[in-house]
């Protein structure tokens, strides 16, 4: 009752159309109706990175990615709607929209999700002092709850990294590169420096599952490269990646 009377007093409003939200949906950030409205990323696409291009020679994306990165998907294009809700989820301070974007994101169907954990992408430090949380982990999160897959920090961000909306792809895989490292359970050493026969690595139980990177937005996916070789280089030999948006790389030429 007293949730009804605040809806009464507070009605909620969709933040994308505006609209009234219902009294069942009044703790969501977006309506049914927008949500449809978002593009899904459909094939052709190549096998690997999912981008839709034709389908010859190497591809451009994901060509130069490790080994182990086996493969990686988006849920919907970044355009209109959906752009301005992963805004709200990344500058707008509202964690919680993630919740609206995890039902669309847990309709991707990747064979690592049967078993796989789910590591977020990290934050800088300076970053996420200034944001106050993590946007990628909190879609792992909201993710986690329709996958009912655990959510693993293994990464931790080195340093804080230009923002890459204006690099082109090459750029971008330089400025990201040694950008993350494993942390590690044991008292908080990191194994960075040493060598691969050191003990500190992946957990063997991360090691024998595909580890699934969780992120907002594919654009070149040189952040997720970055962060799958560093997983590869402490053991992982499956990595896979989810994103909620794909977004439409420019013409660089």
């Amino acid at each position: 009752m007293i949730s009804a009377f605040e809806h009464l007093l507070l009605p909620s409003e969709c933040l994308l159309c505006r609209d009234a939200l219902s009294f069942e949906r009044s703790s969501s950030f977006i309506c049914r109706v927008c949500a449809t409205r978002w593009r899904a990323v459909l094939p052709p696409w190549c096998e690997r990175c999912g981008q839709p291009e034709p389908l010859f020679g190497h591809c451009r994306i994901c060509d130069a990615w490790p080994g182990a990165f086996r493969q990686a998907r988006s849920a919907v294009w970044l355009d209109e709607g959906a752009r301005h809700a992963v805004h709200a989820l990344k500058y707008g301070g509202l964690p919680r929209i993630a919740a609206d974007l995890a039902p669309t994101l847990a309709r991707l169907d990747i064979p690592a999700r049967a078993d796989g954990l789910l590591v977020p992408i990290p934050l800088g430090p300076a970053r996420l002092a200034a944001r106050g949380y993590n946007q990628s982990e909190s879609l792992a999160r909201a993710l986690s709850r329709h996958w009912g897959r655990p959510v693993v920090l293994l990464l931790e961000r080195v340093r804080d990294t230009a923002t890459q909306t204006t690099l082109t792809p090459a750029a971008r895989l330089a400025n990201v590169a040694g950008a993350f490292r494993i942390r590690s359970a044991e008292g908080g050493t990191r194994n960075g420096a040493f060598p691969v026969c050191s003990a500190f690595r992946v957990p063997r139980s991360a090691v024998s599952r595909p580890l699934i990177l969780v992120d907002d937005v594919f654009t070149t996916g040189a952040t997720l490269a970055a962060a799958a070789h560093a997983l590869q280089e402490a053991g992982a030999v499956c990595v896979a990646a989810v994103t909620f948006g794909r977004a439409t790389i420019p013409n660089f030429t």
